[in-house]
């Protein structure tokens, strides 16, 4: 009998000692694994405003007699405003879209005509829209694009007398053109974003047959070219949210 209450004694101290080692030897549980995170998805249509600056270099050349009387250059600045609407869609980094674009503008000047002094040419620039397409590249919520297409502005031109300002010719124009330009575009929310733009417009140069024959040469017919340079700050509103997890670009 005190054998066997020796063993059992025994045999409960091996236990004992048994249990500590078995829960060291225990797999500590891994803690569970933080959120992945999500990076910016510009894939969508998008609507937006912007404003800004612009300038426009109008160059003009009477035509008479089968001859071209240059009568010089003149630069105009003034403040644009208007929106934009497009889509745009994403394969990894890059970035493809188009756009449409539209602007009120007030941009005019006065120049005093070369080829005779007692008048003077006054260019009037009042609106630009531009249809592109758009490429780009995207750091999470950072866009940096390019962009390139048609643009149209629309122009009134006078003749005024230089004493007095009375117009004696006037002409309008719808003009269309090419336009390129650049842009950074900053995601500050999952659906809005701030940009900044440059744009260039090609117009090229183009007969306007104003509506009496002008009085600086005896042809009524003038030739008058035009490049638009537009720098603008946007807004847009883009219709989704953030995109997948970025566990897919592993």
């Amino acid at each position: 009998m005190k054998k066997l209450f020796a063993a059992a004694v025994g045999f409960a101290a091996i236990l004992t000692a048994a249990a500590p080692a078995s829960a060291a030897d225990m797999a500590v549980k891994a803690p569970p694994m933080a959120p992945l995170p999500v990076i910016y998805n510009w894939t969508g249509f998008y609507i937006g405003a912007n404003g800004g600056w612009g300038q426009s270099r109008n160059c003009w050349d009477f035509v008479a007699v089968g001859a071209v009387f240059a009568d010089g250059c003149g630069d105009r600045s003034g403040g644009l405003f208007g929106g934009q609407l497009g889509y745009r869609w994403q394969s990894g980094g890059w970035v493809f879209g188009v756009e449409a674009q539209g602007d009120w503008a007030d941009i005019n000047s006065t120049r005093l005509s070369l080829i005779n002094p007692a008048f003077s040419t006054h260019v009037r620039t009042d609106g630009i829209g531009l249809f592109t397409g758009q490429i780009g590249y995207a750091w999470n919520a950072a866009l940096f694009y390019v962009k390139g297409g048609a643009a149209v502005t629309s122009n009134t031109f006078d003749i005024l007398t230089t004493i007095g300002g009375v117009n004696v010719a006037s002409a309008n124009s719808t003009r269309w053109g090419g336009a390129i330009g650049v842009g950074f575009e900053y995601g500050f929310t999952p659906n809005w974003s701030f940009g900044v733009e440059y744009d260039h417009l090609f117009m090229g140069d183009a007969n306007n047959s104003f509506s009496v024959v002008n009085l600086i040469v005896t042809k009524e017919v003038n030739r008058i070219s035009q490049d638009v340079d537009m720098v603008t700050l946007r807004i847009n509103y883009r219709f989704g949210g953030y995109g997948a997890p970025v566990a897919a670009r592993y």
